[in-house]
């Protein structure tokens, strides 16, 4: 973004921004907030930006467990039980799984037991070769669609972390290569299904990832559920027939 750009963003002169940029002017606390949000600046970088200028943090980091956080622990929880057949899970900045519903286990069927040992790690467990990858049709265009997003997480945060899960990922076998088989994305698609081998035949699934619009606690705003809905007919109808069958 350009200085012009940022000015026009966040309503302060391209002048004061200049000497904001060049250390000829030393930014308030409140001002330094201000750039953030028109910078969409994550809550927890905020929070670095704030202290490396020398201010307090201006938002709180609790544990999910904390009481004051038993009313967003049950929401989450309502939703994820809400969403049931079908798979939902919710995961951390860092990809790491925080809560899910029972319906999960038709994603995580077959994946090596070091993989599952906590903290289970999504992205990992979803691309390793003894992983979910063993059973999904349409790996490699999956896999890089899952990339794209931690990329721009990485791009977003910085967070060095997430950049070391990434050279991790990119050496598993498949997932280096993007876009996928040719054939394997039907014109008929509107969005990118993940297609999982099962007893049943192949299920197919598109996801919606929500977030909490209003969290001013950083915890809460790294939190993302990931809600996964059948992307045809037959796998709907497999789905909740399984269901039944093991009620």
């Amino acid at each position: 973004m350009s200085q012009l750009q940022l000015a026009a963003e966040s309503a302060v002169s391209t002048r004061h921004l200049s000497f904001i940029e060049s250390g000829r002017a030393r930014p308030s606390r409140e001002m330094l907030l201000h750039l953030a949000r028109a910078l969409e600046v994550p809550l927890r970088e905020q929070n670095g930006l704030l202290l490396a200028a020398g201010f307090s943090p201006a938002y709180t980091e609790s544990s999910l467990d904390a009481p004051h956080m038993a009313p967003v622990r049950e929401a989450l929880d309502r939703l994820l039980r809400a969403h049931d057949p079908f798979p939902a899970l919710a995961v951390d900045r860092r990809w790491n799984l925080v809560l899910a519903n029972a319906s999960v286990l038709m994603l995580i069927d077959g994946i090596a037991d070091e993989l599952l040992q906590p903290p289970i790690n999504v992205m990992r467990a979803t691309l390793h070769p003894y992983g979910l990858a063993r059973r999904i049709v349409n790996f490699e265009e999956y896999a890089q669609h899952l990339l794209d997003r931690l990329r721009r997480q990485i791009f977003l945060t910085g967070d060095e972390t997430l950049q070391d899960l990434l050279g991790e990922l990119v050496t598993y076998p498949g997932v280096r290569a993007g876009g996928g088989e040719e054939g394997q994305v039907s014109q008929h698609d509107v969005v990118l299904p993940v297609r999982i081998r099962d007893a049943s035949g192949v299920l197919s699934f598109f996801s919606m990832i929500s977030t909490l619009g209003t969290a001013l606690d950083v915890t809460l705003a790294d939190l993302a559920v990931e809600s996964f809905f059948p992307a045809d007919e037959a796998t709907s109808r497999a789905v909740r027939e399984g269901a039944r069958a093991s009620s």
